[in-house]
């Protein structure tokens, strides 16, 4: 029975250990890796912001190069976006950091919501717009 009880409780500290160890402390915040946690003030936050407005203008430049490959000069939807404001955000730790936006950006006069996925790696300096679409979702 003794070798049993000794792994078993072998198993709980290993587990404990894993689970505390599972947690970082990122931006002054406890977040666990891998799960996705609500940014608070974002609309005071400049980092997010500045990603916010990162992922319009890498959207309207992506629309541009395809303008252009496909032989038009222009973009046929009615020009470029203009960023207003990130609304909400969420971060998830995975290795960098991926934050979901909901932005409002304008087109000729007319609000639009979109969603936004962006992938930064800090210790590289880079920032990656992975997912740029118009939102289903219609929070104010």
């Amino acid at each position: 029975m003794a070798p049993i009880r000794s792994s078993a409780l072998f198993l709980l500290v290993l587990l404990c250990v894993f689970l505390c160890c599972s947690w970082r402390v990122v931006h002054g915040r406890r977040i666990m890796v891998g799960g996705w946690t609500e940014v608070q003030d974002v609309g005071c936050n400049d980092d997010v912001q500045e990603l916010g407005r990162f992922s319009v203008d890498e959207f309207n430049r992506k629309q541009h190069q395809e303008a252009e490959a496909r032989g038009h000069g222009s973009i046929s939807d009615g020009g470029d976006l203009m960023f207003s404001e990130v609304l909400t955000a969420k971060q998830q730790v995975i290795s960098g950091i991926k934050y979901y936006l909901f932005i409002e950006a304008f087109r000729d006069g007319f609000r639009q919501r979109f969603d936004a996925i962006v992938a930064v790696k800090p210790w590289l300096q880079s920032k990656e717009l992975l997912i740029f679409s118009p939102s289903s979702d219609y929070r104010s």
